[in-house]
């Protein structure tokens, strides 16, 4: 009867364990995707800026942060809210920046346990990002580029290769030094 008891005990015991670890790994899985998303969105605008802004001159510096309003929105709504265009555009940006990169920590184990590179799995993850954001917002907003033209493809995926990539190798990075701590 004791040894029942103490079996019974002891696998009480592992489910709390495996719990507490799930629960580590996933909020490692977060924090990753977080980080890596942040970044990423950091380098796409810097990637908009110098070669939208600064080699192609398709808009004016101020206008990255406040370009996801009038994607989104429209270019009336946009232009009727101000300086709040800014604060919005902004926080969308970072909002689908952080939820790609989460989305990204969270498939990447599995991509990881089949021997693929982050980065190429990151290539491929902006085409399909960009086709996914861009279709979004052909259906919430009628200003927007031609999403038809190659030049605006071509763009599109150039600066999504910029988000995917740094958040590729930051998640990778952050989730390896992870799997080394959690032993999984």
């Amino acid at each position: 009867m004791g040894t029942h008891v103490k079996a019974t005990i002891n696998t009480s015991d592992h489910s709390q364990v495996g719990t507490k670890t799930s629960r580590r790994r996933f909020h490692a899985i977060v924090r990753a995707g977080v980080a890596g998303g942040l970044a990423g969105g950091i380098v796409i605008w810097t990637y908009e800026a110098l070669v939208w802004v600064g080699v192609q001159h398709l808009m004016p510096l101020a206008g990255i942060p406040r370009n996801a309003t009038g994607l989104v929105f429209g270019k009336s709504f946009q232009e009727s809210i101000g300086i709040w265009a800014y604060v919005i555009g902004t926080g969308i940006h970072f909002v689908f920046a952080i939820a790609w990169g989460v989305l990204f920590a969270l498939i990447w184990p599995y991509f990881r346990r089949r021997g693929y590179e982050a980065t190429f799995v990151a290539l491929f993850y902006a085409i399909l990002a960009w086709i996914v954001m861009h279709v979004a917002i052909a259906i919430a907003s009628d200003n927007h580029p031609n999403y038809l033209d190659p030049g605006v493809i071509i763009g599109g995926f150039m600066s999504h290769f910029c988000f995917t990539l740094p958040l590729a190798l930051i998640v990778k990075r952050m989730l390896s030094s992870n799997t080394a701590e959690t032993g999984a």
